[in-house]
């Protein structure tokens, strides 16, 4: 018929033969005809026409398969499709009989129609070819076979998935293409193929294993009219070798939810096994994609159902078993599967629709379930090639299935492979695979960061992953470290299985031959050949901890971006090139590894592109920093809450209301917040819920009535009652308990058994007991089922409760414990013997296998409590993409301890050079990290840490890997210095000990009392070679040429790091003639790189720079100071060459240091060098000095003070160069006032009188070179206006007076300070003409009246060294100076007269002295004053004197006399009086004085009071006498108003009424001398006759004044003239001639006055005061008289005679 042309046309009856041929079951009829049944199929002979018209239209539903005896039948045949018939008869083939050559043709058939591209193989079709292929690799006995029926199912497998076209186009609306074919003529009644996947049939075709094992593929066919499809199910084993059939009736259905969890629950068919599907009458049309997506669900469905077969016998732990082998190859095909097609598991548009087109489950939905629980059946497998390859399995589900399987990631985390990691009892080899996997994990910085923010900080998630993998990491390297010492240089081989070597890992890897032949050499338990060593289990830790860290780096750090620069360049980061060619070499990743090496080369399958394919420019939307830092904060907040509620249940709940979790105290919201937060312990919410206090049994109340009860039963409610929280144990807690539950029960139920809620309350604490009886081990005898009846007998209200009710609680109790779910314990299963794989138990792996079996249990519950949840929510959880590079921040903050623990470690344990360059590699990037993001803890840990492990302190136990972290800390210096900071103190502390080492090892011996026990021969040769290799010296040498690459923060942490390392250095080497001067040389380098930074950070810089110049200069070893002061010239040197523009005073800052040397360092040589530095500078740079001016004049200043002569001398020259050749040029810099300070600290130069004097001269000289300079300009300044006059005067002129001022003041040479004093008054006098009145007002508050200020103020004293120099210099300086100033007053009268007020102040300031030398000077100064300016006051002016002498008078009136507290008895101590009388002028004003209630307190107030009183009354004495003696001149009287000398006669008055009246108070005076006042009766006889006598003259003048304004002043006059005379003269005639002769004598010349005057009177005057004068004067006829008192008596009688006319 081929030959014919006619095959084509009719495939049936060609197949039709070969069919018949294949069924007789003859070996020499089969191989042909299944050869050319798979030749036919190849070339597309068996292609019907109608599936090649009608497309998929035959497949809207899976057709059902023949079974073995109708299929024999023609009719039967032609009924079903061809391709089903030709799947059916090719797999009928097959028995357990089948030859080795026949199983050979059906797999290549089979591959054949699998593979073919026009016959298409779907569901219970292909499944049974698989099914076929995979028998024959399990049963056939030749390796041939079996090697070539495991690459065909690979191949058939890879081929299910490779046809799903994940391309198939779709609309916006995402239904599927309008391409769709409806399917044929189908039953209406035919479901969709996916709801019927899970119905099997009552037959099976089985086969059964030749070495008597059960392990064999059941292929249940169903029934045409059951419309079923065949479903591959892995049966259970037996444990015969009997052929066994497994029935699924539809009518099964789940297993009850509360039913114990086992492996063969997994065997049963249950609703989660599908998609729930909707029958309706028009289904919906299925497309050809979507049948592919159904094969690959079925197939993959089919190959986790095959990996959850259990192992439970010896024989199943052979590799070579059937059982093994039908694991081994399922679990690898799994794997190939994910290998090869993830795409299809994650791609958007794999769904699996049912025959409704209202549903539709994701592909990876449906596919996840089963690829959970393989991966829980078998990771925790003690068979290490089982193990290995659910490693694999869950790295491609890590990797690729993340984002779809966040909460199944977990739980597998956190329930499998991180406890394998923890676990004692896990073999090396299981944590080597772990280790070996999580290592590639940590390679994806993205994944790394997805895990974070999905985990982490998530407090839905129930732990830390990120946090808790970092640190079971570390621990495991440092746990491990002892064995890494031992097995140093130990390579490490790949950790991975022989079946699964890690080099062939790719996506498209072929899985290991698992034939017997390939297996005979593999025992099951991988102890033939177990490489992984202790030390490779630390290495493999340290590696996964150094990946972390490049991928933090690779994420979170680019080159050129700051922290807050929201767009990442990642390609920049990675590729290591530079953003900005500023700063390369700092801000670049050009170091010895970059980040292409720390990245790509080191992970295989990730590269820089892939990682930028990662990244986008703009961060996702959900990828929101602060809200994941929220969140972070949030789930730390509630751990440390339930870390402080478990531990104190009470300071839980306060802490949760202080930070605001709680929102109230209310007993409602804390007992849901107790329901919600599953982290919370049971037994502490039992605890805390079980108290007696009233609130905690309101929150127990509020918490039980939360839950539901109307649902359950009597048991499932204590049970779930129970769930929620652990029972105490306290019988009273049980008790509150028990009531609540009772209550609350009944509340919920409308009909119950019980009478009341007495009756549950009494059953619920019998049933409790009754879980303790049954399930304690302690329990001897248990209660029995009647005893339990009879227990709750009579509890109902009387009667009994239904028995079938406490049968069925006792049964259960009995059956099923009541305990938490999640505090269950391991499900300890029965170990399984050794098998003779090994001679003695492995105790480890029977512990191992006890603690697994917990693990698996409670892993699959968990996974099936997730499903239910997902089911009932209808969506996944939120994953959240990572697109932000700030969270490498928190990421790193949480784990760095833990880092830093693990990388640490080997550099301390191991010598093996190439695990010390992987830590180091991990420091260079977590201080790149910490440094990225300004981490200060953290970059000082790490930074110090490596730098510990240079044991540059150390040289005689430095190694090659001391050598290696010295060229690391180098390198990270050059990379990552603008962040360094602080830690630039280590780097820089690295680089001397470097420079040190170096030293050494060249034989230069090195001062250094700190480490004086080092010697050369200490240090290997090769290390000491190695130092100065090429990279250490080129490092170190960067590090100080690259600092201009340095910004302007980091220039200046590194200034000051390197300024603390040079005084580290210098202070090390004591008094030494060569000390270490390395660093601060570098210093001088740095700032030659750096010369050309801003002012700015140049200002920066060198506030760090000169302190340090100030400190070294200032060494007390010369040798410092000399090599500093150099250095610091030649800086300066240059930066004299830049010029600096006006008003800035850079050059100011940078020669300060020199001034500071000059007045620190006493040593004379290197003060002399100090000069020799600026008179160079001088020389060579005075064109360009600007600030520098008053720095260099400052310095000379400080050389004035020097006692050694040469120095002042030297520096007096210098100054002397600068006024001759360059005073233009300072006054034009404006250093003209520090030139004259200058030459003022020289005038007072004590010591030398010789520089004094000349520096005088040349003081003096500065006026008149001042005025001819153009630069001060001052002539033009005056044409200009009065603003620019007064800030020229205040420029120049000041200065200039200052300076002789400050001379007076404090220069020591008496000659000096008068020619001081001279100039400066001359000068005013000179030059004052031009001087402004408001710059008199400065000169009078600046300079002339501050030299009177000790008069005032005793603060001002302390400039004098001795009382001697104070009163030499206000006997001379002062009192010419007072004078100076009188003169200078009269001499500018008019523009000084304002000053008139600040002058009598001052006046009276001298006055009111206790020292009567400065009163009397005070009162000259005052009479001289008023003498010669008397003309020139006006009444104004007047009237202010008149009232300062009387405030004088008022102020020296000796009130105190009349004091009685002066006159009392005070007992005092004899002493003599020891004060000496010294001619010694000192100023003392007048102060009062008050007498204390203390004893000796008083005696000495008393003392001084009595001192000062003396004094008052000298200088009231003084006071008076100055009057008169003003008013005897005839200009002052003359100029004084008449009113103002009325005043002043009533201050007279006063005096003389005071005077008179304590001298008429002899009792008084009696008691004061009686208390010691003074040593003779005191008495105020020259007061009082001193006053009168200037009374009268004042009167009798003011009596004969001719002018017209005393007319009307002559008879008040005379009124109060006439009783003064009167007292006067009465007092006169009682004196006694021979005991008051110094009375007399006082009084004699005033009664002549008087009498001469009283003759002068007019004669109407004379007239009327004569009867009073008359009997007076002839009183004095009687007594002796002198010859004035005569001659004025005999003038009275001629007045009277004539008066008489006598």
């Amino acid at each position: 018929m081929i030959r014919a042309g006619q095959g084509g046309d009719k495939p049936r009856e060609i197949f039709e033969p070969l069919r018949l041929a294949c069924e007789t079951r003859n070996d020499k009829l089969m191989i042909p005809s299944l050869d050319c049944i798979s030749k036919l199929i190849s070339y597309g002979f068996l292609v019907e026409a109608t599936d090649a018209a009608n497309g998929t239209a035959a497949y809207a539903s899976p057709p059902a398969s023949p079974t073995e005896g109708k299929s024999r039948g023609i009719q039967d045949a032609s009924a079903m499709p061809l391709v089903d018939l030709v799947t059916h008869t090719i797999t009928a083939c097959y028995t357990d009989n089948t030859p080795d050559a026949v199983s050979l043709q059906i797999v290549k058939a089979l591959l054949a129609l699998v593979l073919s591209p026009v016959m298409l193989v779907h569901h219970s079709s292909l499944l049974k070819a698989v099914r076929t292929v995979y028998n024959v690799f399990l049963l056939s006995q030749d390796p041939v076979n079996q090697v070539v029926a495991q690459g065909g199912l690979t191949q058939i497998v890879n081929h299910v998935f490779a046809r799903c076209n994940v391309t198939a186009p779709v609309e916006a609306n995402g239904s599927v293409d309008s391409t769709s074919v409806h399917r044929g003529s189908v039953s209406s009644r035919a479901a969709s193929p996916f709801s019927t996947l899970r119905r099997s049939s009552t037959t099976s075709s089985a086969v059964t294993a030749t070495d008597g094992s059960s392990a064999r593929l059941a292929v249940t066919t169903t029934e045409p009219e059951n419309e079923g499809v065949e479903v591959l199910v892995p049966e259970e084993s037996t444990g015969n070798t009997t052929p066994s059939t497994t029935t699924a009736p539809e009518s099964v259905a789940s297993p009850h939810p509360r039913s114990p969890l086992t492996l063969d629950t997994f065997e049963v068919p249950n609703p989660n096994d599908e998609v729930p599907d909707t029958l309706t009458e028009e289904p919906r049309a299925i497309t050809e994609y979507e049948l592919f997506l159904k094969d690959a669900f079925l197939v993959f469905r089919a190959l986790c159902k095959l990996t959850m077969k259990p192992l439970n016998s010896d024989s199943e732990r052979d590799l070579k078993s059937h059982a093994m082998r039908s694991k081994l190859l399922s679990l690898h095909l799994v794997q190939t599967v994910l290998n090869t097609h993830m795409i299809l598991f994650v791609s958007p548009t794999s769904y699996i629709y049912s025959s409704s087109q209202r549903d539709s489950t994701p592909f990876v939905h449906a596919t996840k379930q089963y690829l959970c629980l393989a991966l829980s059946r078998n990771a925790l497998s003690p068979v290490p090639q089982v193990f290995d390859i659910c490693v694999e399995i869950f790295w491609r589900v890590l990797s690729g299935m993340r984002k779809q399987m966040k909460r199944e990631i977990e739980v597998l985390l956190n329930e499998i492979f991180i406890p394998i990691l923890e676990m004692r009892t896990s073999s090396i080899k299981q944590k080597a695979a772990l280790l070996s996997m999580l290592s590639r994990l940590c390679q994806d910085p993205q994944a790394l960061v997805e895990i974070y923010l999905n985990y982490d900080c998530d407090k839905d998630a129930i732990d830390n992953i990120y946090e808790r993998l970092m640190n079971v990491i570390s621990k495991i390297g440092t746990q491990y470290s002892a064995a890494a010492r031992t097995a140093a240089g130990t390579t490490v081989d790949s950790p991975a299985s022989p079946l699964h070597p890690s080099s062939a890992k790719g996506a498209g890897a072929v899985p290991p031959s698992l034939s017997t032949t390939a297996l005979t050499n593999q025992p099951a338990d991988g102890k033939a050949k177990d490489h992984a060593t202790e030390a490779n289990l630390h290495r493999l830790s340290l590696e996964c901890l150094v990946f972390v860290l490049r991928s933090l780096v690779a994420w979170g750090t680019t080159s050129g971006r700051s922290v807050t620069d929201p767009t990442p360049r990642l390609s920049t980061a990675i590729e290591g090139a530079p953003a900005s060619t500023a700063r390369p070499s700092f801000d670049s990743s050009a170091s010895e590894t970059n980040l292409t090496s720390a990245v790509g080369d080191r992970a295989p399958g990730f590269s820089a592109s892939e990682l930028a394919a990662a990244r986008v420019s703009t961060p996702d939307l959900h990828d929101d920093p602060e809200m994941f830092d929220r969140a972070k904060q949030e789930k730390t907040t509630l751990t440390e809450g339930i870390k402080r509620f478990n531990a104190k249940p009470k300071r839980g709940i306060e802490f949760f209301l202080q930070v605001g979790m709680l929102p109230s105290k209310d007993p409602h919201d804390i007992a849901q917040f107790l329901h919600e937060n599953s982290g919370l312990s049971k037994a502490a919410i039992g605890e805390y819920m079980g108290e007696v206090e009233d609130e905690n049994i309101a929150i127990m109340h509020a918490f039980v009535d939360m839950i539901d009860f109307t649902p359950l039963d009597f048991l499932e409610g204590l049970r779930a009652f129970l769930q929620c929280f652990r029972l105490p144990g306290e019988a009273q807690k049980i008790d509150r308990y028990m009531l609540k539950f009772a209550a609350s029960f009944m509340a919920s139920k409308t009909s119950t058994p019980f009478a009341n809620a007495e009756a549950a309350y009494v059953l619920a604490y019998s049933t409790v007991l009754l879980n303790t009886d049954a399930h304690n081990p302690q329990v001897k005898r248990r209660m029995t089922k009647e005893d339990f009846v009879k227990n709750n007998r009579g509890i109902n209200d009387g009667g009994n409760l239904p028995e079938d009710l406490l049968h069925s609680i006792y049964d259960s109790i009995q059956s099923n414990e009541i305990r938490m779910k999640d505090e269950v314990e391991a499900t300890t299963g029965k170990v399984v013997p050794g098998g003779g794989l090994a001679l003695g138990r492995d105790v480890q792996k029977e512990q191992y296998v006890l603690q697994s079996n917990g693990m698996a249990t409670k892993t699959e519950a968990l996974f099936r409590t997730m499903m239910r949840a997902q089911q009932k929510k209808g969506k996944s959880e939120q994953f959240f993409s990572a697109s932000h590079f700030v969270h490498v921040r928190p990421m790193f903050e949480v784990a760095w301890m833990s880092v830093l623990a693990g990388i640490s470690g080997p550099l301390q344990d191991t010598d093996d050079l190439e695990i010390v360059q992987l830590s180091l590699d991990g420091f260079k990037n977590a201080i790149r990290i910490v440094c990225f993001f300004d981490l200060e803890l953290e970059r000082n840990a790490f930074v110090t840490t490596l730098n510990k492990f240079t044991f540059l302190n150390n040289l005689g136990e430095m190694k090659n890997k001391n050598m290696e972290a010295i060229k690391c800390l180098l390198d990270i210096a050059v990379t990552d210095g603008n962040n360094l900071k602080a830690s630039w103190h280590e780097v820089l502390t690295c680089v001397s000990q470097l420079e040190r080492m170096q030293l050494i090892s060249s034989g230069v011996d090195i001062a250094d009392a700190s480490r004086k026990n080092l010697a050369r021969k200490n240090l290997r040769e090769e290390l000491a070679n190695e130092s100065r290799s090429t990279h250490i010296t080129v490092a170190a040498d960067m590090v100080f040429s690259l600092s201009h690459y340095l910004t302007g923060t980091a220039i200046v942490d590194f200034v000051q790091a390197l300024s603390d390392v040079s005084w580290e250095e210098i202070a090390s080497s004591g008094m030494s003639q060569h000390p270490r001067t390395f660093s601060l040389q570098k210093l001088v380098e740095i700032s030659y790189y750096n010369m050309n930074r801003i002012r700015l950070e140049w200002a920066n810089m060198w506030a760090i720079l000169g302190e340090h110049f100030n400190k070294v200069c200032t060494h007390t070893n010369p040798h410092v100071a000399f090599f500093a002061l150099d250095a610091l010239r030649q800086l300066a040197m240059r930066f004299l060459e830049k010029e600096e523009l006006p008003h800035f005073k850079f050059q100011k800052d940078f020669l300060k240091p020199f001034e500071y040397t000059m007045y620190h360092n006493t040593n004379p040589d290197v003060r002399d060098m100090v000069l020799q530095c600026l008179y160079q500078m001088i020389q060579a740079r005075a064109h360009n000095m600007r600030s520098g001016w008053r720095t260099m004049f400052g310095v000379f200043s400080a050389a004035s003070k020097v006692l050694t002569e040469r120095i002042p001398t030297s520096a007096f020259d210098i100054v002397q160069r600068l006024y001759k050749e360059h005073f233009a040029s300072i006054v034009r810099h404006g250093s003209f006032a520090d030139l004259t300070v200058c030459i003022s600290d020289f005038c007072k130069a004590s010591k030398f009188q010789k520089i004094s004097l000349a520096a005088m001269t040349m003081l003096r000289s500065v006026i008149p070179t001042m005025l001819a300079s153009p630069e001060c300009a001052l002539s033009a300044a005056q044409e200009l206006n009065s603003h620019a006059v007064d800030e020229t005067m205040i420029k120049f002129w000041f200065p200039t007076l200052f300076a002789f001022f400050d001379i007076i003041m404090n220069g020591e040479d008496l000659e000096v300070r008068r020619l001081a004093l001279d100039s400066l008054f001359s000068t005013l006098k000179e030059y004052g003409s031009t001087f402004p009145v408001e710059f008199w007002d400065s000169i009078c508050r600046e300079t002339l009246f501050p030299i009177f200020a000790v008069l005032k103020s005793r603060q001002d004293l302390s400039r004098f060294h001795t009382q001697e120099d104070m009163s030499v210099w206000l006997s001379t300086t002062m009192i010419q100076a007072l004078r100076d100033l009188i003169d200078l007053y009269t001499f500018y009268f008019d523009t000084l007269e304002r000053f008139l007020d600040g002058l009598l102040d001052l006046l009276n300031s001298c006055i009111l002295q206790e020292n009567d030398t400065l009163a009397r000077i005070g009162t000259s100064c005052l009479q001289q004053l008023l003498e010669n300016n008397a003309s020139k006051l006006s009444v104004d002016k007047w009237e202010r004197v008149i009232r300062s002498l009387i405030h004088l008078f008022r102020l020296t009136t000796p009130h105190q006399l009349f004091d009685e507290k002066l006159r009392m008895e005070i007992s005092e101590p004899e002493a003599a009086d020891n004060e000496p009388q010294q001619p010694i002028i000192l100023p003392a004003p007048l102060s009062p004085i008050t007498m204390d209630d203390d004893a000796n307190g008083a005696l000495t107030n008393r003392k001084r009071i009595f001192k000062q009183i003396i004094v008052k009354c000298v200088l009231q004495l003084l006071l008076i006498e100055t009057v008169r003696d003003l008013l005897q001149n005839q200009d002052v009287y003359r100029n004084i108003p008449p009113q103002l000398l009325l005043k002043l006669l009533f201050v007279l008055e006063h005096s003389y009424q005071f005077a008179r009246g304590f001298n008429d108070e002899k009792e008084l005076r009696m008691g004061l001398w009686k208390v010691g006042f003074m040593k003779h009766l005191p008495n105020l006889l020259k007061q009082e006759s001193s006053s009168a006598a200037t009374l009268v003259t004042l009167f009798l003048r003011m009596y004969n004044d001719p002018r017209q304004d005393y007319n009307s002043l002559r008879q008040p006059v005379a009124d109060r003239l006439l009783p003064l005379g009167q007292g006067v003269i009465q007092n006169f005639n009682k004196l006694k001639l021979d005991s008051q002769s110094k009375n007399i004598a006082a009084w004699s010349p005033v009664v002549a006055e008087l009498l001469r005057g009283f003759t002068e009177f007019d004669d109407q005057t004379f007239t009327r005061y004569l009867p009073a004068i008359y009997p007076l004067a002839t009183d004095l006829m009687a007594r002796d008289m002198t010859k004035d008192i005569r001659e004025a008596l005999q003038s009275v009688f001629v007045r009277v005679g004539q008066a008489k006319g006598i």
